[in-house]
């Protein structure tokens, strides 16, 4: 049965075009350490149809395939900072957009208890 979701069949191209970057960086990296598809897969504890197809940036690849390829190549400490909260500028500018500008004085404890 063929996967009907849109993401997945035809990505949006910077999506596309971003994991097969990663893809083609995740093969450069395995090269150059002189680790087998066998050896990667057997490290992360997958197939090797499933190193295959990370190295071909497809879509349809688990995101736990490429974190787990990024662990085993020692190139997960970038990784933490996709996403950082405390960097996403687009993100700081709306939440500040949404803070409050004027601040009341509370109306105190009434002393009734």
């Amino acid at each position: 049965m063929a996967n009907k979701n849109p993401l997945l069949q035809a990505p949006p191209y910077p999506v596309e075009q971003a994991l097969k970057r990663l893809g083609e960086n995740l093969r450069v990296a395995r090269i150059r350490r002189r680790i087998t598809i066998e050896e990667a897969a057997e490290k992360i504890g997958t197939g090797r149809r499933a190193v295959m197809e990370a190295e071909k940036g497809k879509a349809s690849t688990a995101s736990g395939v490429y974190v787990a390829l990024l662990w085993a190549y020692d190139l997960l400490g970038p990784f933490s900072d996709l996403a950082n909260p405390a960097t996403d500028e687009q993100g700081l500018a709306l939440a500040s957009a949404k803070e409050k500008m004027r601040v009341r004085k509370s109306k105190g404890l009434s002393g009734d208890f």
